[in-house]
């Protein structure tokens, strides 16, 4: 497989290399030859997750003190791209305890909650979750019908939430649920959860397309009482919580799907240089070549956008500038490259790419979702063009 020459981006530091590096070698050993076996179970790959955890993956961004690499986007960036091009599931896993999980505890949470909700996930002892959508409700979070209910120091909660990544084995779980009703989105609450709470329980696990082996699945809240010191921020922040979040969970998904497109991209290549038609290697026909050479600038273009983000998010954090425009855009785009990469892979690969004898046909599967989770590519051009309107 062949890689981008990153000494050209000047940005980049001798940090942002070693744990690209790092990322790169983990990946094709320990990734690479088991990604096939998990996607054909959806067993979640427990072992290798808890490797990345001690390597520290799993919180990349997160100080120290808390179990964390202590680094910057961009290397998160980096190292995502890397486990991504080996297996999205792997990357998935990755990518929300990273972004959905961690970094909104980090941003809104107390110390105490620092403490016991960050260190376990970002150090790998323990898989983190994200819960925002429900059966119901999923881009209008307004009208989820999940309820938490102040009880003296406690919060009641009730309700069946869905498409919760990680949701079979996660230990830690981020929950959003409406605390006043009568406001919609502005009455929306989160909560920090441990899955041994009584009243907490895991519903159907999802049959999945693409990226089967991070696992997916509902969970069940029945009269679960939850300490209000577990209650994320203030009462009625909880969409705002969200939003934030989902701003840093764009970069990420946009980074995966960066490198399943990469993946795409170098099986073409290699396939193209070795199968013959007509007498010629295929990639001397100008209808393939041209193909590659559209694949080549689109995957290029995206890493331009992911790479902006990244570096937008960085200075956020000094300016407290929001980068949600930066954010959607590198969604928006990666998503919809990778799906159009993965397709003209199949289409070159022929016959070979609609079998699962090679990884071609997963990596078309796996795209897709990065074009719906985290805000569809509808949402994107939504938030997008209200942003530089100003209307809506």
């Amino acid at each position: 497989m062949s890689f981008p020459n990153l000494q050209t981006f000047e940005y980049l530091n001798e940090e942002h290399h070693m744990i690209q590096q790092a990322a790169r070698d983990f990946a094709q050993k320990e990734v690479a030859p088991i990604a096939a076996e998990f996607d054909e179970s959806g067993e979640f790959p427990l072992a290798t997750i808890r490797k990345m955890g001690q390597m520290g993956f799993m919180g990349i961004e997160m100080p120290e003190e808390y179990g964390g690499a202590g680094m910057d986007t961009m290397a998160y960036v980096l190292a995502l791209e890397e486990i991504c091009k080996a297996d999205a599931s792997h990357g998935t896993i990755m990518s929300v305890n990273n972004s959905l999980y961690c970094y909104g505890i980090l941003k809104y949470g107390t110390e105490a909650q620092k403490q016991n909700f960050i260190t376990p996930v970002a150090s790998g002892e323990k898989v983190g979750a994200y819960s925002l959508t429900e059966p119901m409700s999923g881009s209008d979070a307004g009208t989820m019908r999940s309820r938490a209910v102040r009880d003296g120091d406690f919060y009641v909660l009730n309700g069946r939430k869905s498409w919760v990544t990680s949701g079979p084995v996660a230990e830690l779980i981020v929950v959003f649920m409406m605390t006043n009703p009568e406001q919609g989105h502005r009455g929306v609450s989160a909560f920090l959860v441990d899955a041994d709470t009584p009243g907490f329980s895991r519903g159907k696990k999802e049959p999945k397309l693409g990226i089967r082996a991070s696992a997916t699945s509902e969970i069940n809240f029945e009269d679960c009482r939850i300490p209000v010191e577990n209650r994320l921020g203030e009462e009625g922040e909880g969409f705002k919580i969200a939003m934030s979040v989902l701003d840093a969970g764009r970069i990420g998904i946009a980074t995966q799907a960066l490198g399943i497109a990469e993946a795409a991209y170098a099986a073409s290549v290699e396939y193209v240089r070795e199968r013959e038609a007509f007498g010629k290697k295929i990639g001397q026909f100008q209808g393939i070549s041209f193909k590659l050479a559209d694949m080549k600038t689109r995957i290029e273009a995206a890493r331009g956008l992911i790479h902006r983000a990244a570096l937008a998010k960085t200075r956020a954090k000094q300016t407290g500038e929001r980068y949600t425009l930066e954010a959607s855009m590198a969604k928006l785009f990666a998503s919809e490259m990778a799906m159009f990469v993965t397709h003209e892979a199949v289409q070159i690969h022929g016959g070979m790419g609609y079998s699962k004898e090679l990884p071609v046909e997963r990596y078309f599967r796996d795209a897709k979702i990065t074009e719906i989770y985290e805000g569809t590519s509808e949402i994107q051009r939504l938030v997008i063009s209200r942003l530089e309107t100003g209307l809506r």
